[in-house]
């Protein structure tokens, strides 16, 4: 199984994107805020178990992907001090011991669209960050700093890209068979 870790801050267009992408090549897509969103349901973000019982999820999904034998898998994520260190490395270990690839993809865009995308109001269906100063803050506070060991397959600005032209971009460029509508 190929499994698309796509990610990137918060508002670059990783959900939609790997929509068009999960509609291009038929890999199922795997929200991560969804997760999230179960897990704090019971603890508060940040906390001991809620670190645990999110990373479990996590694990334990793409585990069940890589067993199903899924041709591939798309998972939006987005890095924050809560995720932690041990969580990319158990990944690839995960997928490499069953047989599986991770791709890294890095999405970004310049600062003033993502901002502007920040506060749109389609990102609060899905109890996304909305707020800019909040973002601002977080952002200044390095939240979102994606680890220096890992190893991007590609890196896509989305700041003039669609995200139908950003996800065949990706396709593209990482040879994912495109499956017909």
């Amino acid at each position: 199984m190929k499994l698309v870790f796509l990610h990137g801050m918060p508002g670059v267009g990783k959900l939609t994107i790997a929509r068009e992408l999960a509609t291009l090549t038929g890999f199922k897509l795997f929200h991560n805020h969804l997760t999230v969103d179960l897990v704090l349901s019971l603890f508060e973000f940040g906390s001991a178990p809620f670190v645990k019982l999110r990373e479990r999820i996590w694990l334990e999904a793409v585990a069940e992907a890589c067993d199903a034998r899924f041709e591939g898998m798309i998972f939006t994520f987005a890095f924050e001090k809560t995720v932690r260190d041990e969580f990319v490395p158990s990944v690839v270990t995960l997928m490499e011991s069953r047989g599986g690839e991770v791709i890294f993809v890095n999405v970004h865009c310049d600062p003033e669209a993502l901002e502007r995308r920040i506060t749109d109001p389609g990102r609060a269906k899905f109890g996304k960050l909305t707020s800019l100063e909040l973002f601002r803050q977080l952002n200044n506070d390095g939240t979102f700093a994606t680890p220096n060991y890992l190893s991007d397959r590609i890196t896509v600005d989305t700041t003039n890209l669609s995200p139908t032209e950003a996800a065949q971009k990706i396709a593209a460029d990482l040879g994912l068979s495109v499956h017909s509508k």
